[in-house]
């Protein structure tokens, strides 16, 4: 009997194939095979929705080689991943095997949480059907998505600036980076004081804060308040009021879900959260650990917002914590955890853990990349220590008061280290830096030797890290475990924000700030984070069977029209954008500059154009102003011209930095990059390359003659198969450069 079994990623094939015996064969679609089509919105509204779905393209091969293995097999398992696009995979190719199958052929869907044998074997033995409520919801985000982005963005390419996109979530998480921006810029910072006080005890010393000055807590605001309190002070006799002791516990934190691993690899390993999920998604996959049955499967699966841990799981760590530990690190009962939500849609899975905790870093850390190394570890280590006791800390607040003053001081000491003997993050180390001295008495009196104020300012709310925007669109109820790398990535790859390299913050650019007040005005409903949360509900409500798709679509779409139509309304004859300054036009005098957008970036210009042409660069004060930034001087350059002698320089133009002639206008020679080779067309010319608006292209010198162009970057290398003296340079979005030919009869491709 032939059987076959189709996954999402080829990763997972020589992991799982180990457990199968040769009856199975195993296939990959290489993610999503069929999807909405690119040049058309793909949706039509009826009583019904209706989707259009083509398939993706360069998808052929991989349907037609999986449907001509389906047609010869008796059983034909669906395994893609469990969640929702693992869903949609599985309908979609399912789809397709049912035009080719026998007649008796059995199709079924199998979800695995783990790649291990029990897991696969358990799978297989209990099969199901695809869920057509999960398909639904899927569908619903897919055609959600589609309506925003293909309707929205083409009134911003008119409004503001051709190329610019919107997203039903990425416009929202685009906000809360503008809006804490806002935040910041209106912030006024307001001036406090603080005074600790060093007490003399016996032959120790106490630092302690004033914290009351009858019984009222201490509101210094300035340096003169400061000054009356501090000569109050002075005169003051002091003495240990009181002295509380008390022993406090800190729990373990629950096991990684995949925001919250997500958060912890940004903050405790530097890392991206595509990054992240990347190497989580190789771990989950299986690595070969150098053992003859090939790869392992290190984790569970890495796209949940559950924290439930399984039976055999919860056994398997208690075991290994009573064969490691002693007992005192082994809790009486397991730990249990639970999410403050009543959101069900992914409790199928389970939290990120290790899928065997007898795998411990140290034994894998040989045969894994550096960083796939630390990330295992992380995970491990939460894991593990997530079954263990709590770490105990001896706590001791001391009082110390004088005429009306009142000094507090905490002094904090760990006992017991608990789970921290496996896992702790840097707060943990902070815990216990205060110590104080052991013979302390209350009602003793103590002396008061130095006394130090500090001026302090209160602080803006900081910018978004990645790490701190998962947790807000978290917090927010934005976007779901399978969407948060992508939501980051598009807002990125996007001219609407930028991240300091040391900080590793996101500041919104001028287009972001723009774009993103331009949508809250006009489409207040798709840019309300309250909205965008409710809609996530209705999506778990479509795939728990609660709500149907349509109507949710329907619903969406009515008042989405609406809004539509009233910002179309909006647009006027055409004219563009433009934010206004306080900044005077030097030129004209007139009118206050405007901030506009071109295919090559932000500037300011006179808005009494074409009268006044003034336009120039600008950047951000530390105060929040706009100023025009100051022109870079041309840069002169040893080399001199080969055509009348003079140096060269360098200059900034339209499309960034060219070398040119120092004696423009009179001489008008400009360096250009030539290649070793003659036109492959006219055979005379050159090939030098030149700027354009859409990036780079390599073009025969002897234009418009010869119209020969490459577009693109290029590799001086023959092509192997037709011998063409160069190959053109194709990146992916991965960033891994592919070369190819350029004659498509050729075809030859590498990497």
């Amino acid at each position: 009997m032939k059987k076959l079994l189709i996954v999402e990623s080829p990763a997972k094939i020589k992991t799982i194939s180990k457990f199968l015996g040769k009856d199975f064969k195993i296939m990959s679609t290489m993610g999503h095979i069929i999807d909405l089509p690119t040049r058309k919105i793909g949706v039509t509204i009826n009583k019904t929705i209706d989707i259009d779905y083509v398939v993706i393209e360069g998808k052929e091969k991989t349907i037609a080689d999986i449907c001509k293995e389906a047609a010869k097999s008796d059983e034909i398992y669906l395994a893609p991943d469990p969640d929702r696009e693992g869903e949609i995979i599985a309908f979609h190719i399912g789809g397709e095997i049912e035009k080719v199958a026998k007649a008796k052929a059995k199709i079924y869907r199998i979800a695995f949480n783990e790649i291990t044998k029990p897991a696969i074997i358990n799978a297989i033995d209990h099969p199901g059907v695809i869920d057509q409520d999960k398909v639904a919801a899927q569908q619903a985000r897919r055609v959600l998505d589609r309506w925003v982005g293909y309707e929205v963005s083409p009134i911003l390419w008119r409004k503001i600036k051709k190329g610019l996109s919107a997203g039903r979530v990425q416009s929202v998480a685009l906000r809360l980076i503008c809006d804490r921006e806002e935040a910041i810029r209106a912030f006024k910072p307001e001036e406090y004081w603080t005074i600790h006080g060093l007490f003399k005890y016996n032959k120790s010393s106490i630092t302690a804060e004033l914290t009351h000055i009858s019984d009222k807590k201490i509101d210094l605001k300035n340096e003169k308040d400061t000054n009356k309190v501090l000569e109050g002070l002075k005169k003051a006799q002091f003495i240990i009021e009181s002295i509380t002791d008390k022993q406090r516990t800190k729990n373990p934190l629950p096991p990684f879900m995949t925001s919250t691993l997500q958060q912890a690899a940004f903050n405790q390993l530097g890392f991206p959260v595509k990054k992240t999920m990347q190497i989580a998604q190789k771990l989950y996959e299986g690595i070969d650990l150098g053992d003859a049955s090939g790869p392992v499967a290190l984790i569970t699966y890495m796209r949940t917002d559950s924290l439930r841990i399984s039976d055999t799981a919860i056994s398997q760590t208690r075991d290994f914590l009573k064969k490691k530990f002693s007992k005192e690190y082994l809790p009486s009962s397991a730990n249990v955890y639970s999410r403050k939500t009543k959101d069900k849609a992914q409790d199928a899975h389970e939290a990120i853990r290790p899928i065997d905790v007898n795998i411990s870093p140290d034994a894998v850390k040989g045969h894994l990349a550096k960083d796939d190394a630390r990330l295992y570890e992380l995970i491990w280590k939460r894991f593990v220590a997530c079954q263990m006791t709590p770490a105990v800390y001896a706590q001791r607040q001391v009082v110390i008061t004088g005429d009306k003053y009142t000094f507090k001081v905490t002094g904090s000491t760990l006992i017991f280290d608990g789970y921290l003997k496996v896992y702790k993050e840097e707060e943990e180390d902070k815990e216990a830096t205060v110590v104080l001295p052991p013979d302390l008495e209350a009602q003793k009196p103590v002396k008061l030797e130095k006394l130090d104020p500090k001026q302090h300012f209160t602080q803006p709310p900081p910018r978004y890290t990645e790490a701190s925007l998962v947790k807000e669109m978290e917090k927010e109820g934005i976007g779901r475990p399978s969407t948060y790398a992508t939501i980051l990535n598009t807002i990125q790859a996007r001219a609407y924000t930028t991240k300091d390299a040391k900080t590793k913050r996101f500041s919104p650019t001028e287009l972001g700030m723009t774009v993103t007040k331009m949508l809250v005005e006009n489409l207040p409903h798709i840019m309300d984070p309250k909205f965008t949360a409710h809609m996530e509900m209705d999506l778990d409500k479509i795939a728990q069977g609660e709500v149907k798709r349509d109507k949710i679509l329907h619903e969406f779409y009515t008042s989405f029209q609406e809004d539509l139509a009233e910002f179309i309304g909006k647009e006027g004859k055409g004219k563009k954008v433009a934010e206004p300054t306080e900044v005077l036009c030097p030129n004209c005098k007139k009118a206050y500059l405007v901030v506009r957008f071109s295919k090559n970036g932000e500037f300011l210009g006179c808005p009494n154009y074409p009268d006044c042409t003034f336009t120039c660069n600008f950047t951000r004060t530390a105060d929040n102003k706009l100023v025009c930034a100051e022109e870079e001087a041309p840069k002169v350059l040893d080399e001199k011209c080969p055509q009348c002698g003079k140096p060269l320089r360098q200059v900034r133009g339209k499309y960034g930095l060219f070398i040119a002639c120092s004696g423009y206008p009179e001489c008008k020679y400009i360096h250009k990059e030539k290649a070793k080779f003659k036109c492959p067309e006219c055979k005379k010319g050159d090939i030098v390359k030149r700027k354009w608006r859409g990036g780079t292209m390599w073009g025969c010198s002897n234009y418009p003659e010869c119209k020969f162009a490459i577009f693109g970057d290029i590799e001086e290398t023959p092509c192997p198969n037709c011998k063409k003296p160069y190959l053109v340079k194709k990146y992916g979005k991965d960033g891994k450069v592919t070369l190819q030919c350029s004659d498509k009869n050729c075809g030859y491709k590498s990497t």
